[in-house]
């Protein structure tokens, strides 16, 4: 697949979102229904680096990853080898996924999930509510600093934890600027499709003990976590070394128990 800019990325979200008008009071309606998710800022309390795995097909930056990945058993599995949470992309143009596969997921395990998607509105955060998500992703480099207010008070008010992505200090201080659960720190460019860990040895040292610091991309082995440990973050988001992986539920054992560092 051709990589697409994030500019692709989001006209094409943005005119998907438009379809979403005309249905918005049935939203509102199945996310009403839906009974709270379980907390994911209470999962992160031990004394290790904890493991956010990602339920991914393909992306922009590396193709096909696996097509044929069955988001629900890739998802048990990684509840199995010790993940505190499971993410899902839901953009299918780009990625491959689909709500559907989101709420699949959410029925399936008993820890919080993560929509992963470019949110732009109002009416994403009601989806991911109205299909189980415990939690959703904002990407800074998306969104002007009144969306990104916005759509962070939005997802507090329907009881959606935050994680606010960020790749460099200008936007990190965006970030921080809406009270987010998470700063996620992308070691991926989105403009070049670049990925260095150094990103996140950067900036985690910046992000405040009181919000969770979630090293994103770039992750492929546990020495990897344990670099990332060593700047002081808390979480690690990984996706396409394990969505490649046979044994998924191994191959998030095999990055879990690194000791946490004080930041």
């Amino acid at each position: 697949m051709p990589k697409a800019s994030i500019d692709a990325i989001l006209a094409k979200t943005r005119a998907r979102v438009e379809t979403l008008r005309a249905g918005a009071a049935e939203l509102e309606r199945r996310a009403a229904r839906r009974p709270v998710p379980p907390a994911f800022g209470s999962a992160v309390a031990g004394k290790t680096v904890e493991v956010v795995a990602e339920v991914k097909r393909r992306s922009p930056s590396a193709g096909v990853i696996r097509a044929d990945l069955d988001p629900v058993a890739y998802a048990s599995a990684y509840q199995a080898g010790g993940a505190v949470a499971v993410s899902v992309l839901t953009e299918e143009a780009h990625f491959g996924g689909s709500l559907e596969d989101l709420e699949r997921v959410t029925r399936a395990v008993s820890i919080p999930v993560l929509r992963k998607d470019f949110i732009v509105d109002e009416l994403q955060l009601l989806e991911a509510r109205g299909a189980g998500a415990a939690l959703v992703l904002l990407i800074v480099r998306a969104l002007s600093d009144a969306d990104l207010v916005r759509l962070a008070r939005a997802a507090r008010g329907l009881g959606l934890a935050t994680v606010v992505e960020a790749h460099d200090r200008r936007e990190l201080d965006r970030a921080l600027a809406v009270s987010p659960t998470a700063v996620g720190v992308n070691n991926r460019d989105l403009a070049t499709f670049v990925t260095d860990l150094a990103v996140s040895e950067a900036l985690i040292p910046l992000v405040p003990r009181g919000v969770l610091a979630v090293a994103e991309s770039g992750i492929e082995a546990r020495r990897d976590v344990e670099r990332l440990a060593a700047c002081g973050a808390d979480l690690v988001l990984v996706g396409e070394a394990l969505a490649r992986s046979g044994d998924p539920e191994g191959a998030v054992r095999a990055l879990t128990g690194v000791t946490r560092r004080p930041r």
